[in-house]
Parts: structure tokens; sequence; C-alpha cells
């Protein structure tokens, strides 16, 4: 193998496949890239067997090859390159030359690509466009509710994607994340003729989904389909194919389309800092935050017996009679955090039900959290 490259054309993918060479696995090489060349530019493929991902980039081929090559060591020697023009040449036993036009050289040593696990194929699979932005905004706002790394259920460590498919209305796509104490749902809306995959629904680990968010622009279309054993998502140089996760996921829709007593409207920032200021005082031990609504007021506080105590009060539209409720805080800021209307809606029902938080405008997006006992 021989070849010269520009270090802007890989630096940024080799950036974004850390997460997936860097995870363990009982195969050692799933730690290497694979570089694989062809006559118009090189593969960069990497697996940590759940989750591969493939991209070609161009690059002027002196020899064709394939090596298997430590995916963080060439990260660092491709990022911190003086020059943008790099020679790679694959010496003898494995071994290869990473140099500039004199100054910089580097030698390392390769595995051989033979050893390297091949990425299933998949030629069975109905492929839809959708927004990269739109597909990244919903992997965000589901992804981050994830269960312990000890959680051994599909529905704890995938989320679900479905397609709602309503007569004489757009279809929805659908992603549904849960880790038993609360629930987050994106919706995205498609045309009507769209050709969808005909499996109902799939569980996609969090892992894997968090992986794709990092190679998504907010700019252009990308493509996806799944079938009963992968989801495929494709750009227009790079392939990303997920193994499924087996199981069954909760019947969730009955809690998301309750009718609830009474909303709240309330700033988003100014709730998010306020719920943020008081958490100060919550702890492993002391995760609550108590919501006392009174006539025109919502006043957070925190009592924790290790360290003290705090409170806040915020002014929103409430006439009703007093009522009080209790949350973890954490789940709260990070439903907030992936809110982006100005002002979110706060359902409730009583003070042992569920609470429902979605934007005032965008209803694409729904939170569901249980309460904490009082």
């Amino acid at each position: 193998m021989k070849l010269k490259i520009k270090k802007s054309d890989i630096v940024d993918v080799l950036s974004k496949i850390q997460a997936i060479a860097g995870r363990k696995t009982n195969i050692t090489i799933t730690t290497s890239v694979l570089i694989r060349t062809n006559k118009n530019g090189i593969n960069i493929i990497s697996t940590d067997l759940e989750t591969g991902f493939e991209g070609f980039y161009p690059a002027m081929v002196e020899e064709e090859g394939a090596i298997a090559i430590n995916a963080r060591k060439l990260f660092e020697i491709v990022r911190d390159f003086p020059n943008d023009e790099m020679f790679i040449n694959e010496i003898e036993n494995n071994w290869i030359e990473i140099r500039d036009n004199g100054k910089v050289e580097y030698r390392m040593v390769g595995m051989d690509s033979n050893d390297f696990p091949s990425i299933p194929s998949v030629d069975d699979i109905v492929y839809f466009e959708i927004d990269s932005a739109a597909f990244k905004k919903m992997i965000e706002q589901t992804v981050f509710i994830s269960g312990g790394s000890e959680e051994k259920r599909a529905h704890i460590n995938g989320t679900y994607l479905e397609k709602l498919d309503k007569e004489g209305e757009k279809k929805i796509i659908r992603l549904v994340s849960t880790d038993g104490s609360r629930l987050t749902k994106a919706d995205f809306e498609c045309d009507s003729d769209l050709n969808l995959p005909v499996e109902a629904g799939i569980i996609i680990s969090k892992k894997g989904l968090n992986d794709v968010g990092k190679f998504l622009e907010q700019e252009g279309k990308i493509k996806i389909g799944y079938n009963k054993s992968n989801f495929v998502l494709k750009k227009e140089n790079e392939t990303i194919i997920m193994r499924l996760l087996e199981g069954t996921f909760p019947e969730y829709k009955d809690i998301i389309n309750r009718k609830e007593v009474f909303s709240v409207k309330v700033e988003k920032l100014l709730f998010l800092m306020s719920l943020k200021r008081m958490s100060i005082m919550t702890s492993d031990s002391y995760k609550g935050v108590i919501f006392s609504f009174t006539k025109g007021k919502l006043t957070v506080s925190s009592t924790n017996p290790d360290l003290g105590e705090s409170k806040e009060e915020i002014n929103v539209e409430f006439e009703r009679d007093p009522f009080q409720i209790a949350f973890n805080a954490r789940y709260f800021i990070e439903t907030l955090n992936v809110v982006d209307d100005e002002k979110v809606c706060i359902r409730l029902i009583d003070s042992e039900s569920p609470c429902l938080i979605e934007g005032e405008k965008n209803k694409n997006f729904l939170s569901v959290i249980m309460p904490m006992r009082i």
C-alpha cells in the first residue's frame, strides 16, 4: 500500500470513530481502524462488533493494499501533523510509514487486515430520506436517558424507533427512550407518500445512536432504513450499520396521550437556571426538589440534612388550590436542556402521577417524569 492523502480529508472522521474503536471487545483488533485502498481513494472502516462504520475518502493511490492501524494513535498523528499533505506507505510485515516531504516521519506497527471483523452487508433494506439536522435533534432528545452500566434490559439500553402511518395524514418517524423513571419521545413528520420499511418498530442501541449523532451535520439529507436485524444510516460517502437489540419495548402511548388536570407555563431558561441553583443542595442520598404551586407563584426548594436548604420563587400563571410535588432535579435539568422553545408547559394531575413536559409551540418533543415521594 502506497498513497498520498490530505490531512483535512480524514482528520474529522478519525476523530468521530474514536467512540467506536475505543470500546472494549473480546477482539483486540477492533481498537484499530482498517484502511483499504482502491484506485480512487481509501475506505476507512471501524467496528465494535455492534456498530460498524465505513467511509470513502479521496487519495492518490500508487499501490493498493489494506492494513489495520491503532485508531487512537493514527488520529493523534494526523491531528497534529504539521502539513496537509501526507504520505502513507506500507513497508513490510504490517509496518507502515507516515511522513511528509522530509521533516516528519512516523513508523507504526499494524495488524493483518484479514483479521479485521467484517461489517454485515445489508441488501434487503428500504431507505427513506430525512433531514440530517432533524434526525440529529431527535437523537439528542432521546439518548440522554440511559440506564446503569449493569443494565441488561433492551428497552433501557436502547431507543425505540417506530413509524406511525395515519390514514390521510403525514407519516411520523418516532424515537422513544426510557429508563423506567422517565420517558421522552421525539417525532419527525414525513411526506405522506414516503415509502417506509414494513417492520413495525425496532430497538437501537443508545450507544450506537449517540455515535451516529456525531456524524450528522446541520444541513442536507441522509438516508435511513432497517430490517429485522440491522439499522442503517447512509450519507453521501459514509455508512453506519448497527445490530438491533432483541426485546420488547413497553407500551407507552397511554401515558403520553393522557389528559392533564392542569398545566403551567414557565420561561425555560429561568426555570432551568433555578433548578440548577436548587440542585446545588442535592446529593446521591437527597436528589429531590419540591415544586410548591400557590397563586401566581412556583417555589422550588431543596432540603438536605447533610448540607442545608435552599428555595427560589418563580412567577407563573396559577389560580388553583396550593399543590406540592417532588422530582429528581437532574431529570428536569436534562429534559429542559433539549427543549428548543422559550417557554415550556408542565402538565400535571396530582402529586403521585407522572408529569409531562413539552415546548409551548413545538409538540414533536414530549418528556414524562415520575414524581418522588415528599
